[in-house]
């Protein structure tokens, strides 16, 4: 039996603090209060006072309460049962089911062993041209999505869970409004993804501390999959309430605040969560694909900006599309000249293009003449638009590729494309509308 404190000595907004010994940073402890049990996380230990996060808040709670420590961190149980369930941030289920019990798995573990790592080498198909075609997506790859406030951001990652050629997807909400954290699970029940995922959901509404535990539950549910040699899609939304989560609870320490109140840790803790993405050796594999929100669209903000220091890449996602200039996926070489040998000359040549067709656009604007080249360059922009960047479009890889080729047989010549001659026998489309028209 742990020994039972029954002294508070100070109570600061959800924090409280006694006197004890012989415990440890993180570690679990219940509070026993008129009403009720809460559970607490030690978050901070100075000699011999240990000061608690209260998950559930501090009120009601009085300075001769007993406090008992558990001996243990937060933990998950982790079995097959998992698949199909809804969890809170501290693993007690949201969907009514049963709770889960024994194979416990300590959460917020190291990253893995570089040893036992192994080349990013398999692509994540999604079936979203601007990322499959455009920005591929690696088993292993750790990608933030950056966006503003009334992007849908949501629905985007609905999508990839729904169409991701994975075997589980661990979802993962912090800060959800519950609107948002509804049509997630809706989404993922009426379309058949809820079979093959696990989700652990922080709402708004929930106490602060559970948003800190929702990536490290997922990330370690993740890594027990991807042990048993699945290929594992973790899908988080937003990192950056984790780190206001982060923030409000070092205001309430008292901790010396960085960059615009942020904690001084915070790039280190955003890459301990970040670095657990993993191709295992023998075994499966963890790819991370998590929002980043960026108050005023500012990259600069300490969120977006030291998570562009750790990820291999990002998407950027503005107007309700998938941005190409910008949006980087710095291991699509590693895949992209493995899947059609006219992969990477398509992608190159449409970026370019419709780089051309946004200079275009510009002329335009500012009242300057036309040339023919100008009007099938504004044609182009307005098919690609239509036809490869809105989220909608839904098409696997070979026909997009396909596809692609058919919006540049609408557009130019053969002669004007700048591919070369072998391979434009062999995709250039035979029948296709005559060059020219008017812009889209």
């Amino acid at each position: 039996m742990r020994k039972v404190y029954t002294r508070v000595i100070q109570i600061a907004g959800n924090v409280i603090t006694v006197s004890a010994s012989g415990v440890a940073n993180g570690e679990l402890a219940e509070v026993y209060s008129q009403r009720g049990t809460s559970l607490a996380q030690v978050i901070r230990i100075q000699s011999d006072r240990v000061a608690l996060q209260v998950f559930a808040g501090a009120r009601g709670i009085a300075t001769n309460d007993e406090v008992r420590f558990l001996g243990h961190e937060m933990r998950v149980s982790f079995s097959a049962d998992l698949l199909g369930r809804v969890f809170d941030g501290s693993g007690v289920p949201r969907d009514r089911g049963p709770a889960l019990s024994g194979n416990w798995t300590e959460i917020g573990g190291p990253s893995v062993n570089p040893a036992k790592r192994i080349i990013p080498r398999h692509m994540v198909r999604t079936g979203i041209p601007m990322i499959d075609v455009f920005n591929t997506l690696v088993e292993s790859q750790k990608l933030p999505i950056f966006s503003v406030a009334g992007e849908p951001y949501n629905e985007l990652l609905a999508r990839i869970a729904m169409q991701a050629e994975v075997d589980v997807i661990v979802f993962g909400g912090m800060g959800l409004k519950y609107d948002d954290y509804l049509y997630f699970r809706d989404t993922f029940d009426t379309q058949g993804a809820l079979v093959r995922c696990v989700m652990f959901v922080h709402t708004a509404a929930d106490p602060v501390v559970e948003c800190l535990l929702v990536p490290d539950m997922c990330l370690a549910v993740a890594e027990k999959f991807a042990l048993e040699g699945k290929r594992v899609l973790a899908l988080l939304t937003d990192m950056t309430n984790f780190a206001d989560a982060m923030k409000e609870i070092a205001i309430t320490m008292e901790q010396v605040p960085s960059n615009r109140g942020y904690p001084g840790d915070l790039y280190s803790k955003l890459a301990a969560r970040y670095e657990k993405a993993v191709d295992f050796d023998g075994a499966g594999s963890i790819t991370i694909l998590a929002v980043t929100t960026m108050p005023g669209d500012d990259v600069t903000h300490p969120v977006p900006d030291n998570t562009g220091y750790i990820t291999e890449g990002q998407f950027y996602l503005r107007n309700g599309r998938i941005e190409p200039f910008g949006s980087l996926s710095r291991l699509k070489q590693q895949v992209n000249g493995k899947t059609r040998d006219d992969h990477r000359t398509i992608m190159n040549t449409m970026i370019q293009l419709y780089a051309a067709c946004r200079e275009t656009q510009e002329k335009q604007a500012m009242g300057f003449q036309m040339s023919a080249w100008d009007t099938k360059l504004l044609k182009y922009g307005g098919l690609f638009e239509q036809r490869m960047m809105t989220l909608s479009v839904n098409i696997p890889l070979e026909r997009a590729l396909d596809e692609c080729w058919n919006i540049l047989a609408e557009c130019f010549e053969k002669s004007e494309v700048s591919i070369k001659a072998g391979m434009l026998d062999e995709y250039w489309p035979e029948k296709s509308r005559p060059a020219g028209g008017s812009a889209a």
